[in-house]
């Protein structure tokens, strides 16, 4: 019998250790343009805290944020503002859409290294990619077709060139879209004769970034807001958080945390 009971005590203390590293798990989802900043963040906070487990993932603002309502994520990442929509559909489900502004991004246009095109203009990123303007002769390139490659609907990247450089014009039918700033990039090092835009965390050697109007794309402009494409990023929770996701929206915030989002090529907010 006191076998029995020293078992018993056992398996509840083990269910009861297991339900509370259940506790501690938290799931982040979203933004592929936040995803850099969520990763890093995760990694240092997980190895500060180990009974901690944060799983990231990054399938666009826009699913982020449906996740969030659906209760599937703990933590939504977004390049954008909710859409009144998502708050009344959250409202519907009970979850209050609250918003924790993290970091400062500029969305760049970007060629192939070879492109002999160093600046442009918000009229003819407009033109290129609703269909005005074909070819890169059009504007001082070469006589070929500019490939236009773009973000998918779901992407908070996409709905802001959309507001700010198209200004709710469509996107021309046979552009190329992708799924992710990293894909925008690989596709763009692999076809000198494209064009696309990505989150300023993404820049590499592999593609070449336009200046527009002669202003560059930097910690300044961004912060200043004199680059005419940036903007701010979300980490959006259920309402005032509590607990584990309260600890890591403060650490997000931290100086250490704002470092790590310099680290990864964003812009701290402070």
């Amino acid at each position: 019998m006191k076998k029995i009971l020293i078992v018993f005590i056992s398996f509840i203390f083990l269910m009861s250790l297991g339900a509370l590293s259940h506790a501690e798990d938290m799931r982040i989802d979203g933004s592929t343009t936040v995803l850099p900043i969520a990763q890093k963040a995760a990694e240092v906070y997980m190895k500060k805290n180990p009974s901690v487990k944060i799983y990231v993932s990054g399938s666009g603002s826009g699913t982020g944020i449906k996740a969030l309502i659906d209760g599937t994520t703990d933590i939504a990442t977004s390049s954008r503002e909710a859409k009144d929509k998502e708050i009344a559909s959250g409202k519907k489900k009970g979850i209050k859409l609250t918003a924790h502004k993290v970091a400062l991004d500029g969305i760049v246009p970007i060629v192939h290294p070879s492109m002999k095109i160093n600046d442009i203009t918000m009229e003819q990123l407009r033109n290129i990619y609703n269909g005005k303007v074909k070819s890169w002769k059009e504007i001082g390139g070469p006589d070929r077709p500019i490939a236009v490659v773009s973000r998918d609907t779901s992407s908070g990247t996409y709905e802001v060139w959309e507001e700010k450089v198209l200004h709710k014009d469509r996107v021309r039918a046979d552009a190329l879209l992708v799924a992710s700033n990293g894909q925008a990039v690989q596709t763009i090092a692999q076809n000198k004769y494209a064009m696309g835009y990505i989150g300023i965390g993404y820049i590499d050697k592999s593609v070449k970034v336009l200046t527009i109007k002669g202003k560059s794309a930097s910690e300044e402009t961004v912060r200043d807001g004199s680059w005419p494409v940036a903007r701010p990023l979300f980490m959006y929770t259920n309402g005032k958080p509590s607990g584990v996701i309260a600890k890591f929206i403060d650490f997000v915030l931290s100086s250490e945390g704002q470092k790590i989002v310099n680290e990864v090529k964003y812009v701290s907010i402070k």
